[in-house]
């Protein structure tokens, strides 16, 4: 299938437009004349990541995380991300990035993290998007019933990609789950969003010491902190039913989600006390 016709189905479900302004996603690197075979989804345009897509033989690597977020005067091969560049010239490897527009899609990353973690019924936005209500940041959902924070928070880390980060809990163990907001990656700043829905606890990333004390000390949601790796990889799967059933041509190609752990933290102890 051609790299331009690629490109133009996953614009199309994840249209660059959706994007926050400061973000870049789309095509980073490749030719819209060649043809591609395989397509590997992962989180992270990382060398490991490309290390599996020459190996499988793999024509283009679509990625949630950005690989040159901010603007550039070089990617001469003296940096990680210049030498990654290279790689994929020389090799003929394309990359594409969904990043923010994939976060405000319906189904978008926080759609699939809410499956993930066992959410069963309808979804609505936790920010909805101001000209779309069906679509926006984060998901807000119900459990088939009730269950203790204890046990939700459990049932969570099950129901993702291990990682040496695990899944933190705050709030009073016992409290009484039904309600669940959620948001894939980094979401502290979606706080008060989480707090104003009526969730009984919000699930995200990257919940840093003071934001997460301070709002646990009002009355509001439970909170539940996972590695931002693991809530975002289970996009990838539905990203690649998207784009396989998008188009009759889809149909040829191969596509394979990465399950290489790529998440920043590798090793996790416990202290004394």
């Amino acid at each position: 299938m051609r790299l331009s016709r690629l490109i133009a189905v996953l614009d199309e479900l994840y249209p660059p437009s959706w994007a926050e302004p400061w973000d870049a996603v789309g095509l980073v690197c490749g030719d819209p004349d060649q043809e591609v075979g395989r397509v590997l989804f992962a989180v992270d345009p990382v060398a490991a990541v490309l290390d599996e897509a020459l190996e499988w033989g793999a024509g283009l690597v679509v990625t949630h995380h950005p690989l040159l977020l901010r603007g550039v005067h070089s990617v001469a091969a003296t940096t990680p991300k210049g030498r990654l560049v290279h790689r994929m010239i020389r090799n003929g490897v394309a990359l594409y990035t969904a990043h923010t527009n994939a976060d405000r899609a319906d189904p978008g990353v926080s759609d699939a993290l809410a499956r993930a973690i066992g959410l069963t019924g309808g979804l609505r936005p936790l920010v909805p998007a101001d000209d779309d209500p069906r679509r926006g940041l984060g998901r807000v959902g119900e459990l088939a019933e009730p269950v203790p924070l204890r046990e939700f928070a459990s049932r969570a880390a099950a129901g993702l990609p291990s990682t040496a980060w695990g899944v933190r809990a705050a709030g009073d163990p016992e409290r009484a789950v039904r309600t669940v907001a959620v948001c894939g990656g980094a979401g502290d700043s979606l706080l008060d969003a989480a707090r104003a829905s009526g969730a009984d606890v919000y699930l995200t990333a990257d919940l840093r010491h003071h934001p997460a004390s301070e709002f646990t000390e009002q009355d509001g949601p439970a909170l539940v902190d996972a590695a931002h790796w693991a809530t975002e990889w289970p996009w990838l799967a539905d990203a690649e039913r998207r784009l396989t059933g998008a188009s009759k041509e889809a149909g040829t190609l191969e596509t394979r989600v990465s399950t290489l752990v790529t998440d920043a933290w590798r090793l996790h102890f416990e202290g004394a006390l």
